[in-house]
């Protein structure tokens, strides 16, 4: 893992509001653990109802008050604005935006349709981007918060069948390097996390050329960064206030290499295996 910060006290966990996106499996459900194990009140949204109370559940055996069910699609504007003002009356505040609702994608340019492409962009970019305008200036009226967006290493170069996926956090990038130049002096800290392959469910759930789901654990993900560890760095990384974070052995080698030797880095790539 490397990552660039800067030099202010840690935040304090303990006591903190946390809204999390897509927390209803993979890294979302982890960072909601972890966030709830070092003592923050998590909300958890997704469109998967049954699966957040089920976590909901297990966190309610600790603590019944600090875990919170707020059911959001992230594609429907409408649900993220409900979501938002139900957060509103609910916690009276927000801490911590995570936005980490998205799917990837394992069809080549050619067979995918536009429709995916579309699907993709909706998640992935243009969900993260409405979650974080419908609370940006709860935040700054409040006299702050962090937030927080997972993007992907494939966020920081291309991958054979991750057009869409691809352009989809590449402009994640471009949008929330932004947003922190912007709100930097409003006290809005905004950390960026670029994992490679975790081991969750993402492959599985990846949407194909048209639309159907992929359906297969890829070796790469059943062999990647065990997604507890990836979660305990996500939160150290928003303790420290890190503004971009990588994640992955593989993946920082492959972007050191594209920065270093671009002639190494093309070679590998297109012998890579995509799965």
């Amino acid at each position: 893992m490397i990552s660039s910060n800067d030099k202010k006290p840690d935040m304090e966990i303990k006591g903190k509001i946390a809204w999390i996106t897509g927390a209803s499996s993979g890294i979302g459900q982890a960072l909601a653990e972890e966030f709830f194990n070092q003592g923050a009140t998590v909300i958890l949204s997704a469109r998967n109802i049954a699966k957040l109370e089920a976590i909901k559940s297990k966190f309610d055996q600790t603590d019944k008050n600090r875990a919170h069910v707020v059911p959001c699609d992230v594609t429907k504007p409408r649900e993220i604005q409900s979501a938002a003002e139900k957060i509103k009356t609910l916690a009276g505040r927000i801490d911590i935006l995570i936005n980490n609702a998205g799917v990837s994608q394992r069809s080549t340019v050619l067979e995918t349709q536009m429709e995916v492409y579309r699907e993709l962009m909706e998640v992935n970019f243009f969900g993260a981007v409405e979650v974080t305008k419908a609370i940006l200036p709860w935040m700054v009226a409040g006299g702050g918060g962090h937030i927080v967006v997972i993007s992907s290493m494939a966020g920081k170069y291309g991958f054979r069948m991750r057009s869409g996926y691809s352009a989809a956090k590449h402009a994640l990038q471009g949008f929330f390097e932004t947003l922190r130049a912007e709100v930097h002096e409003k006290n809005i800290r905004v950390t960026l996390i670029c994992p490679g392959r975790v081991k969750t469910d993402v492959s599985v759930n990846s949407l194909t050329g048209d639309g159907r789901k992929h359906g297969k654990m890829d070796s790469g993900q059943e062999h990647g960064v065990p997604v507890e560890q990836c979660a305990r760095i996500i939160v150290r990384a928003v303790k420290r206030n890190r503004k971009e974070v990588f994640i992955g052995k593989l993946e920082v080698f492959l972007l050191l290499v594209k920065r270093i030797c671009p002639p190494l880095y093309y070679m590998i790539v297109n012998r890579a295996s995509p799965t």
